[in-house]
């Protein structure tokens, strides 16, 4: 930590970073309850009254009859009895229990600090901001959850990777608010010359693990399990059969996973280059470590990604693979923050 820091900074910044944790976890087990097939298994929403999980055989039977009239066990699940619905539901339990528990450690604590006066009046704004976005990406969850109670037992991908998408808005916007909590700006500062650089690398791993949500929401990652070549194919074909063009980008299970291998090799092979050239200048403190952590992560990512692949989806390397790419966006947000904030001083 900066010796700059004040230990009001500090405290706050340990809660935000706290909160972040918990969001990565929240990802990762989101990720699970999607490998797993559990998402579906909580066909409706109480957000607040329902805190417990059914308690005793008369509840568990009637939570299980509510599942029973949904498109999912009348057409993937209906040789499921009680037991075995048990073990799809705890999962989505622990899900939904998480999300309320992240908004319970982020409000008392801010209450706490406002009250102390630990965060300004002139930022209470930004935190209740967070608030309402973690309240937000609920209601985004169970409308990503309504999409597959319809017809086809599954969720739009498109709902699907919005939830994805907002998940790492909030955690990319509670870190960077940490950050400066931490390395808070001075006087003198001025922008490292790779900061642009260094941007634009992450927008392109965010578009990486945009696209990766497509391939989870289409499930695209069973088809064409070989690698480089996608089957006997470099371009697999089809990938422009749909009306209009633009959707095989997002409905087309070929052209989407074509698009994230794309993207991820473009992105692993930027890294290489980013790596070799940033070593070369002067980095603020802790820049120089989150440059080489930068690599070493994209490299597991892109082993990660190709061996889930080739394995056709195995839930652990699939889980995995989500949560590296959540380590590799955090360490691309705090290079982006160390190099706007880089000063002489560093």
């Amino acid at each position: 930590m900066s010796d700059y820091t004040s230990t009001q900074d500090r405290a706050v910044a340990k809660w935000l970073l706290i909160c972040c944790s918990l969001v990565f976890v929240m990802v990762v087990l989101g990720g699970v309850t999607r490998l797993t097939g559990s998402g579906l298994s909580m066909v409706d929403w109480q957000p607040v009254s329902r805190l417990l999980p059914p308690i005793g055989d008369q509840e568990w039977q009637k939570t299980f009859e509510m599942y029973q009239q949904t498109p999912e066990f009348q057409k993937k699940n209906a040789h499921m009895d009680v037991h075995d619905f048990k073990g799809i539901f705890w999962l989505e339990y622990v899900h939904r229990l998480l999300g309320r528990i992240i908004g319970m450690v982020f409000f008392f604590p801010f209450v706490y600090f406002l009250w102390r006066g630990f965060i300004g009046r002139d930022e209470w704004i930004k935190y209740t901001l967070m608030f309402f976005l973690g309240g937000m990406q609920g209601v985004l969850g169970w409308y990503m959850v309504k999409s597959g109670l319809v017809n086809v037992p599954a969720v739009s991908q498109y709902r699907l990777t919005a939830h994805l998408i907002a998940a790492f808005a909030i955690f990319g916007y509670m870190f960077w608010i940490a950050l400066s909590r931490l390395y808070p700006s001075r006087d003198g500062g001025t922008a490292h010359p790779w900061f642009g650089n260094t941007i634009a690398l992450t927008i392109l791993i965010t578009a990486t693990i945009v696209a990766g949500g497509f391939v989870a929401g289409l499930k695209a990652g069973k088809i064409y399990n070989t690698f480089p070549m996608m089957g006997d194919y470099w371009l697999p074909p089809g990938m422009l059969a749909l009306d209009p063009v633009w959707r095989n980008f997002f409905d087309n299970m070929a052209t989407v996973q074509f698009d994230h291998r794309i993207l991820a090799i473009t992105t692993f092979v930027l890294v290489v280059v980013y790596w070799t050239k940033i070593r070369k200048t002067k980095l603020p403190v802790g820049a120089g470590k989150a440059v080489n952590a930068l690599l070493h992560t994209a490299t597991l990512q892109v082993i990660l990604g190709i061996s889930t692949l080739l394995l056709v989806v195995p839930v652990f390397l699939a889980a995995t693979h989500q949560a590296v790419a959540m380590l590799l966006y955090a360490i691309a947000l705090y290079l982006c923050h160390r190099l706007y904030y880089a000063t002489d001083r560093d």
